[in-house]
């Protein structure tokens, strides 16, 4: 099942700063004269070389069958997908406080105008890779559990109404992770012709990688999104994105909880694993050439044959799938209506400080 919450109208108030602690910000630079006054940069990103071109565009066919006029590459615009599920953490704790400030930052540092479309982990989606590996995405597990729980347990439906109040729809898909919805959804977007910014500290998203597809992260230590790139990752990697799935299902995801194959061949890190990569192109290369042949020396060619399984298992829960049963609607691809962001979120701070202020005092009545 699709649940999916559209944009509505609503009444709009004098506008009012996002928030008192977090000052908006669309660069790392402000005035120190007027500490409330931004200046806008346009984020710079590349695209891809498109097909037969005309004077307004080029002619490309979509899932339907049909024939669109799609913008020329000079003129594509971006669509931004929001991973709604990660930003609701501060560090392991689970906080809207922090999911606050991040969208605050995200809807006035970066997307600005451009269509969001914000996804949220359907029920049971995680359960079919943690039956594969108990340990994947315990934390988030833990997270959800606690969510479902008294009026922590209407979270989901405060998120969800302060996204839609800022002209965001919200998809959620059951038994799918958004990742997987996003990953789908992705791929359509691109044959609209537009280009593509994920929202997500998740590195899942780095096998997506193209000249159309960038990622913007958010970065604590100093609070701010910045975007990753095509070209960002080949100068970390000096390698191209469609072998970032092989290399973590080699050294492992952390944030997933899914370990890497170091600590059953020690000193097969990331050097070793990206050296049998280039060369190779992918796991399953590798593994099938280890499987007749020397790739490497000893303790990697035993290691990728005595722990084939045990990598492609890694493969299956960390590759995303692209076959979610999701349509794009054309209206999310629209300009999207900021007028009601600064009431929206101011208000949702003031909700915030007022439960916080509410949990103090019954805590300081029960000490009494």
């Amino acid at each position: 099942m699709v649940e999916v919450a559209v944009p509505t109208g609503v009444h709009i108030r004098p506008f009012l700063s996002v928030s008192p602690h977090h000052p908006i910000r669309r660069t790392i630079v402000v005035t120190k004269t007027k500490p409330w006054k931004i200046r806008k940069v346009a984020a710079s990103s590349s695209s891809s070389s498109s097909s037969t071109t005309s004077a307004c565009g080029y002619k490309q066919t979509v899932d339907d069958g049909q024939q669109v006029v799609l913008p020329n590459k000079a003129s594509k615009k971006r669509v931004f997908f929001l991973d709604v599920n990660p930003l609701c953490y501060a560090g392991s704790r689970p906080s809207l406080h922090a999911f606050a400030h991040w969208v605050s930052l995200f809807f006035n540092q970066v997307s600005l105008s451009d269509p969001v479309i914000a996804v949220v982990d359907g029920e049971g989606g995680s359960e079919h890779r943690r039956q594969l590996l108990p340990s994947y995405k315990a934390h988030r597990w833990k997270f959800t559990r606690q969510f479902s729980k008294g009026h922590v347990g209407r979270s989901h439906g405060v998120i969800t109404n302060v996204l839609r109040k800022c002209n965001v729809p919200v998809i959620k898909v059951e038994g799918h992770e958004a990742d997987d919805v996003i990953a789908t959804l992705v791929g359509k977007v691109l044959q609209t012709g537009y280009r593509v910014v994920i929202a997500s500290p998740d590195k899942d998203f780095k096998q997506l990688l193209s000249e159309d597809v960038q990622l913007v992260v958010p970065l604590d230590e100093l609070e701010r999104w910045s975007f990753y790139t095509l070209k960002h990752y080949i100068a970390q990697y000096n390698c191209d994105p469609c072998c970032d799935l092989s290399l973590r299902c080699i050294v492992g995801d952390h944030a997933d909880g899914v370990p890497g194959i170091q600590h059953l061949a020690p000193g097969f890190g990331q050097k070793t694993a990206l050296k049998l990569l280039k060369k190779h192109g992918s796991l399953e290369n590798l593994l099938n050439t280890a499987a007749v042949r020397t790739v490497g020396r000893q303790y990697a060619q035993d290691a990728l044959t005595k722990h084939a399984d045990y990598l492609r298992r890694n493969y299956e829960i960390l590759s995303l799938r692209r076959d979610v049963d999701v349509q794009l609607r054309e209206e999310w691809l629209h300009t999207r209506d900021t007028s009601n962001d600064s009431a929206t979120l101011s208000n949702f701070y003031k909700l915030l400080e007022e439960t916080r202020d509410f949990r103090h005092q019954r805590a300081s009545v029960s000490n009494g």
